[in-house]
């Protein structure tokens, strides 16, 4: 992976001095709130419901175990014991102090990382495929693409104050499993008639109040000509996105005001003009820094042993069905750990799990690790004879639970525990629905299905592309939950149609229940999944179970 150069290294260090000068000066009254705000902002600092939260950068999801066990100290010296990893591929600490917070900061900096554009109206982390430099499917690593978006939008003059905050996620793989339909821009590798790869740029995807599904504005666009064309969309936005209303300010609403064909022909034009302004400088980079994601030195050995421990212990085996993914060598897989056993918050992981993790990822797995935006922990490259001892290691730790892709496996932002645009809880829900299908025993029945609930109409997470979407809103002073169906975070992305009026609170777990029932009545045999069935059998069916009254009515 990459580390930092000299001049990492002295920027991140001269930006924590700065901000820790600005603490002092906030702390002895000299900065207001108000002339602090922006100040915390840009330094990934939020003033939350009941304390300050620290929003740590994790780019493109790629961590090493000394990285991992800082956060963990981080979390154990500075905050309440634990971390929540979050759909940005970030790590949050939810109780910091604000005197603390340079010396966070620069612990941060001693393991090469910080917390900057992870707030205001910048590029925010770069997200990338949590299985990329792994996964079979994929045509290459994309991570050495997205550092190079790393440096270049990292204190970009053009682009610290844009009309809003932006976001990118990309994938080396045509099975999409960064969202990228979702970001503002999405970056999808894909090959010409030539054979050669490329990507598929698409533009003005975001969920929030107004959700959309991004628009492809190049079918393929040659990897060498990445950079600068990122650089006009974004100078195309900077240009015409709104400033007079922050609800409309995304390049989703510039989109939709201009129009695909017109913001199309504005970006290619603006690529024209830059281009050349970058000389090659940007592909010297590139290829700098595709050096330091070399693969590791596999292992060739046996992997026998592997089948036989599958069949010889049951509990391995169903770890091994949900949380395993196939690698491209064929003697390793890539191992999923969840953060969703049941009853716990997702996302969340203590000082301890932090530190068994990299224990783990040193002993088996290079290394290496990834956080996903799924709110889970990846070891990309376990070799199979290691795979029995890996999860004998997580037994007992809360890390073990068999669930990668199930319903248990749940995205939930932090809700109304503690966020201050919340409008309702998340994590509540998440857990009774967790603990509620355990006891049922009906999650591998169930099989593969995206369970996704945000607490605000800012949709953290994910809700509309969920197979099931729950949003949690205030009404009136009563927590109501709507539900919403058949959405799609892949590269079929689709936004979940809403099912009819909310539920309270101490209804929607039954209303999940009835929903998955009648799933389970009117699927066609355990091999067609949730997804596949709502698309065939449309709404209707599962609208009859979550409003059985309704249903009763009309039959009157």
């Amino acid at each position: 992976m990459y580390d930092y150069t000299d001049f990492d290294e002295a920027f991140v260090r001269a930006r924590t001095e700065q901000f820790s000068d600005q603490v002092r000066r906030r702390i002895d009254g000299s900065l207001t709130e108000d002339e602090f705000r922006p100040l915390r902002l840009m330094n990934g600092l939020y003033l939350q419901l009941h304390a300050y939260m620290l929003r740590v950068a994790i780019p493109y999801g790629t961590i090493n175990p000394r990285q991992m066990r800082q956060l963990a100290m981080i979390a154990e010296t500075f905050d309440k014991g634990y971390g929540h990893f979050t759909t940005r591929q970030n790590i949050q600490f939810n109780w910091p102090k604000l005197p603390d917070v340079p010396a966070i900061l620069s612990a941060l900096a001693d393991v090469g990382m910080h917390a900057i554009q992870t707030s205001g109206n910048c590029v925010r982390n770069v997200t990338a495929d949590h299985f990329a430099g792994a996964a079979a499917d994929e045509i290459e690593d994309p991570r050495p693409v997205a550092e190079l978006l790393r440096q270049w939008s990292t204190d970009h003059p053009e682009f610290q104050f844009l009309p809003r905050k932006f976001k990118i996620a990309i994938t080396g793989s045509p099975n999409d499993r960064a969202v990228t339909r979702a970001h503002d821009i999405g970056l999808r590798m894909v090959r010409n008639a030539a054979g050669e790869p490329g990507f598929e740029v698409i533009v003005g995807g975001g969920l929030g109040r107004t959700p959309l599904v991004g628009q492809t504005v190049r079918d393929f666009l040659p990897k060498a000509d990445l950079l600068p064309y990122v650089e006009a969309i974004l100078s195309v936005y900077n240009t015409l996105g709104r400033r007079d209303n922050k609800y409309k300010a995304r390049i989703k609403i510039t989109l939709h005001e201009t129009g695909k064909e017109e913001l199309s022909r504005m970006i290619e034009e603006r690529f024209e003009e830059i281009r050349p302004l970058f000389g090659g400088h940007d592909q010297a980079l590139l290829a700098r820094i595709e050096a330091a994601f070399a693969p590791p030195a596999f292992v060739n050995a046996p992997t026998d042993g592997y089948d036989l421990q599958r069949k010889a212990d049951p509990v391995f085996r169903a770890w091994a069905d949900t949380n395993l993914a196939a690698h491209r060598n064929d003697q390793y897989a890539i191992v999923s750990i969840s953060l969703k056993a049941h009853g716990a918050t997702p996302g969340d992981a203590t000082a301890d799990q932090m530190r068994l993790i990299a224990d783990l990822a040193e002993r088996y797995g290079h290394s290496e690790l990834r956080i996903s935006h799924e709110q889970n922990v990846i070891l990309p490259h376990v070799h199979k004879s290691n795979l029995a001892a890996l999860h004998a290691e997580l037994r007992g730790t809360g890390l073990e639970t068999a669930n990668i892709g199930l319903i248990s496996d749940i995205i939930a932002c932090p809700g109304m525990d503690y966020c201050a645009l919340a409008t309702a809880r998340s994590i509540p829900v998440a857990q009774e629905i967790a603990t509620r299908f355990d006891e049922l025993k009906l999650e591998h029945d169930i099989g593969a299905l995206k369970i996704k609930i945000s607490g605000c109409i800012n949709a953290c997470g994910h809700h509309h592309v969920g197979h099931i979407g729950i949003l949690g809103l205030d009404r009136a002073g009563v927590e109501n939950y709507q539900i919403t169906l058949g959405g799609d975070g892949t590269e079929t992305a689709t936004i979940g149609e809403r099912a009819g009026p909310g539920f309270a609170y101490d209804e929607i777990v039954p209303a999940i229940e009835r929903l998955v029932r009648a799933y389970l009545e009117h699927r066609e045999g355990p091999g067609e999944p949730f997804l596949a069935a709502y698309r065939r059998l449309g709404l209707a069916p599962f609208k009859a179970a979550l409003y059985p009254a309704e249903g009763a009515r009309d039959a009157a």
